[in-house]
């Protein structure tokens, strides 16, 4: 039977729409990142699991698609916000600062670039319902959080506008939230720095080394060599304030870390255990994570590189440099390095580091109180980034022009926004199927 004229177009459009996911996927993960096909099974195995889960690994097609589509409201492109990258509802969590302080923040910076804020703010708010939906949540209820979020953020940034409230030092702890994000700040107190020791490595004669396994592997003599040699560039770029006594950061032993992360896969990691207060106290070992970082997704996208330094061409100084500018009183741990043509950013494994419990965002309250949290975070990393932060070379508040990119009614933004966010919601769920589809037919992959 012939089909008819609507299911040939129906057809037509989504014979179309999987080449375009299928082209930008390869293009981004095979000819740019160069992941093998192992490598790629091993993503998208990932991120078969979930439409928000395949969200989260395909930030490449939301910046192709998000730049296609009109929507108000932009900052002038002379006047970009210094973004995240890759705002999402999981990018999320509660750690201790470097003055032992229990905080709630942005947890993730590899993507860090400059852009208009509404690519972040875009980005989050059709997570939230890709999460809410998840989680069982209706059309209303997500729309409903979207609000919320979009509120919080409004108000926030408002608030600092009028400085009625510093970027600078504006912290989220459990006396300034509520609900799933106050219960995750209070159960890192109970936590124990030795918690990462005891986990991922063990005594032998006295001295600590890792526990080699699947996941973490030894170097061979050649790369072990190589980070060795890298090794001084990483102290030298650590923040003078942060200098510690000599033999603080001898390394003691190192190893290759396999199968964390998604958008992550592909990419050299290594854990590295340093020694830490030399007083014979085997607890005060310090495990250091090693990440490579390259070219961030935004900027495949988005043309702001005049507007970067020759020293920020470093992509592992550009990640910590993201991190300084939205964190107060960063982890002290933070520098970069290079092994050959790869760079690196380093930062400390910590114990205290703690999502929420997704099971308390089930309930109404608990998922509401969560986002609006979320809201006041990104309006922090907005206007912290800007003039504020002395890593960035913004001359120009970035919550000034904010506001004046969203205008005087407000009310229009709100519903311009939630109706894109729900639009590109379905697109994601549409555009998941599709994915699963060529998964099964080009990687054999099991749904």
């Amino acid at each position: 039977m012939e089909p008819t004229k609507i299911e040939r177009i129906e057809s037509t459009r989504r014979y179309l729409r999987k080449h375009a996911i299928k082209t930008i996927l390869n293009e981004y993960d095979s000819e740019i990142l160069g992941l093998s096909i192992e490598n790629q099974k091993e993503k998208y195995q990932k991120m078969t699991s979930s439409p928000f889960q395949f969200y989260r690994g395909s930030a490449y097609l939301f910046y192709y698609d998000v730049l296609r589509m009109p929507i108000s409201f932009h900052t002038p492109a002379d006047k970009p916000t210094w973004l995240q990258g890759d705002l999402h509802f999981e990018n999320f969590s509660a750690f201790m600062n470097k003055k032992g302080d229990m905080v709630f923040d942005t947890d993730d910076f590899d993507e860090g670039y400059l852009g208009s804020y509404l690519h972040d703010v875009l980005r989050m708010t059709a997570s939230i319902a890709l999460f809410a939906e998840e989680l069982n949540y209706n059309e209303n209820e997500q729309k409903s959080l979207i609000r919320t979020f979009l509120q919080t953020y409004y108000e926030q940034i408002k608030d600092f506008a009028e400085d009625n409230a510093d970027p600078g030092t504006l912290m989220f702890n459990d006396a300034n939230t509520a609900g799933p994000v106050q219960h995750a700040l209070q159960s890192l107190k109970t936590k124990e720095r030795e918690e990462v020791l005891e986990e991922v490595t063990t005594l032998d004669s006295e001295q600590r080394q890792f526990v080699r396994s699947e996941q973490l592997e030894s170097l061979n003599e050649e790369e072990r060599v190589a980070l060795e040699n890298a090794w001084p560039e990483y102290i030298a770029s650590i923040d003078a304030e942060n200098e510690q006594q000599k033999g603080f950061f001898h390394i003691k032993d190192v190893v290759k870390k396999h199968g964390a992360g998604t958008g992550s896969i592909g990419l050299s990691r290594y854990y590295i255990l340093i020694e830490g207060k030399k007083d014979g106290k085997q607890r005060d070992d310090i495990v250091l994570e090693a990440k490579e970082a390259r070219t961030p997704v935004p900027a495949h996208f988005l043309s702001y590189d005049e507007l970067f330094t020759e020293d920020k061409a470093h992509h592992g100084r550009r990640v910590i440099t993201t991190q300084k500018a939205m964190h107060y009183l960063e982890d002290p741990f933070l520098g970069y390095l290079t092994i050959g043509d790869h760079h690196f950013y380093v930062r400390e494994n910590s114990p205290f580091d703690e999502s929420v419990d997704q099971e308390e965002l089930t309930e109404t309250k608990g998922m509401n109180d969560t986002v609006e949290v979320m809201g006041k975070i990104t309006a922090k990393i907005h206007a912290r980034a800007d003039a504020d932060a002395d890593e960035i070379p913004l001359s120009y508040e970035s919550e000034e022009e904010i506001l004046k990119a969203i205008g005087d009614d407000f009310n229009h933004f709100l519903s311009e926004v939630v109706v894109w966010s729900m639009f590109y919601k379905n697109q994601v769920n549409q555009d998941y199927l599709l994915f699963c589809e060529w998964c099964r037919d080009e990687f054999d992959i099991e749904i």
